[in-house]
């Protein structure tokens, strides 16, 4: 008889296998695989026993913590679907997200409760508040936080059996390119097929010891909160990245790997701190969320001293598509092998990759061709929560159409080279062009507005806001950038702000931004810098 595919089977078979084993280190705790499969078990039957029913959504504000590990198993055994929130977010975008998800619970850390009595009034759908540390002071919240929850409830594990592994079981919301975000559905097949094929692709150990240097809101920490679970390996969490805190947990708990965003690992390369730790445990850095340039992969593996690597993926797609680790088979070495591992890389197993025309026809794999990347795989999404209309057009043809542009070579090396949608990139989160243009255009004295990225030194690229103002009317860069702070998440707007005259055109009145980044782009390594999560936040 066949069993379900599910994630909850993971934590279930780490408990079996290695109950004794470190599972979790966050921060001064340490959680035996028998400890964390417990805590997941109490916190499904608290859900159960507040009224939360099967396909109901619990949302979770928090930053990297071993009680956000927990919930991606406990929300589950539950049978609810996980909604972790981007703690980046502003107010309205919460309250946004929340509203369309329906969310039933959420469970949110003690800083975040300002944000939350902030939104708390648009997210009506949310029946329970509950601290995930602290006490509640609110009478909003509810009395006893996440730790009294667990320790009054009865464990609960649900029957496998009765487990429909095509139901949903979490649900992402991308920071894409329309004005508000989609949520992204992935079943229970979805994840546990992603997560066997990601650790076939990065030979992922049961003694593995990884550092999760990805926020789990971003499509599960990349896979790893499932991956490494199965092996029975040992999550290292830290709440925010700081170099001195990453080399300090790389040292102590002989950390051997890690993903990046790029600004990450350049700030790890050039930190001054790092000769004085030990950093020899490290056998693998794999870098996604924005371009990872060929130095960038070299002075990885000269400083640190372990094998560097790029990716690429969606949240539509659980999220990883390809690596661009060296094949079997070829023996690139010096400067083309940096070159090939800063690409968009290959397909991983269980995922097929073309790239095509707008007919959908194949473009030869030369290096040279250029069309857009569509693929088919175990983890490619269900559709977009409530949006029939957008989940057919990705989906179309059976296929998930990415929208970013690439050529592929012989050895089926994927690299983009430019994209359709003018989704910004900067530091690993994406960023609307058209969310950013909205916002300058609410001020009085804008006329037009066009929004681009340009290179930046330490997030990869950054938004650059081309301004046209009102004839007779004045504004300053300062004052622009003033205003779409109070309207936007702080990543999200433009680092400058240029005045022109006019904005170049077609003949139907379309802005050419492509004309617009010329200036900024000619003569950099890449004509823009790829992505790793198009909708992850």
């Amino acid at each position: 008889m066949n069993i379900p595919l599910t994630p909850i089977r993971f934590l279930r078979y780490a408990r079996q296998q290695f109950p004794h084993k470190t599972a979790i280190v966050c921060g001064d705790q340490r959680f035996t695989y028998a400890q964390f499969a417990d805590r997941a078990s109490r916190l499904a039957g608290a859900l159960r026993a507040m009224g939360v029913q099967a396909g109901d959504r619990v949302a979770f504000l928090s930053a990297n913590c071993h009680r956000l590990l927990e919930a991606y198993y406990g929300v589950l055994e539950a049978g609810a679907v996980l909604l972790p929130l981007n703690i980046r977010l502003t107010s309205q975008e919460l309250g946004y997200i929340l509203t369309d998800a329906g969310a039933k619970v959420l469970f949110l850390e003690e800083q975040f409760l300002a944000l939350a009595e902030s939104f708390r009034a648009e997210a009506a759908c949310v029946e329970s508040f509950i601290l995930l540390d602290g006490q509640s002071s609110v009478n909003w919240m509810q009395p006893m936080n996440y730790e009294d929850l667990l320790a009054s409830s009865t464990p609960h594990q649900a029957d496998l059996m009765q487990i429909d592994e095509n139901a949903l079981g979490e649900l992402f919301y991308t920071s894409g390119t329309s004005a508000q975000p989609k949520g992204v559905m992935l079943t229970h097949r979805n994840i546990y097929l992603h997560a066997l094929n990601a650790s076939l692709a990065h030979n992922t150990s049961g003694d593995g010891v990884e550092l999760h240097t990805i926020p789990l809101f971003h499509a599960n920490g990349w896979g790893v909160a499932h991956s490494l679970t199965f092996l029975g390996g040992m999550h290292v969490m830290i709440r925010k990245f700081d170099p001195v805190e990453v080399f300090r947990l790389i040292e102590r708990e002989r950390v051997q790997s890690c993903s990046l965003v790029p600004t990450m690992a350049t700030a790890l390369v050039n930190s001054p701190d790092r000769h004085r730790f030990n950093l020899s445990s490290l056998t693998r850095i794999s870098i996604g969320g924005a371009a990872s340039s060929p130095t960038l992969v070299r002075e990885v593996e000269e400083k640190i001293g372990c094998l560097c690597y790029s990716g690429y993926g969606l949240t539509e797609t659980a999220p990883v598509l390809s690596i661009s680790r060296m094949k079997s088979g070829i023996q690139w070495e010096g400067s083309q092998r940096y070159e090939v591992q800063a690409r968009t890389g290959y397909a991983i197993p269980g995922v097929e990759i073309r790239v095509v025309d707008p007919e959908d026809r194949d473009v030869p794999s030369d290096g040279k061709a250029i069309g857009e990347i569509v693929a088919r795989g175990d983890g490619v999404m269900e559709g977009y929560w409530n949006q029939p209309e957008a989940t057919a057009i990705a989906l179309r043809g059976g296929w998930f159409h990415t929208g970013d542009m690439a050529t592929m070579d012989e050895n089926g090396y994927v690299l983009i080279v430019d994209r359709k949608k003018d989704i910004i990139v900067s530091g690993g989160e994406n960023v609307s062009s058209l969310e950013v243009e909205k916002a300058i255009l609410a001020h009085p004295n804008v006329y037009e507005v066009a929004v681009i990225p340009v290179p930046d030194p330490r997030w990869g690229e950054a938004p650059k806001a081309l301004v046209v103002l009102k004839p007779g009317t004045q504004a300053t860069e300062a004052e622009l950038l003033e205003f779409c702070r109070g309207r936007l998440s702080h990543y999200k707007c433009p680092r400058s702000v240029e005045f022109l005259e006019t904005l170049p055109k077609t003949g139907t009145g379309k802005v050419l931004k492509k004309e617009l980044r010329k200036k900024y782009w000619d003569g950099q390594e890449s004509i823009r810098p790829e992505m790793v999560e198009k909708g992850s936040t």
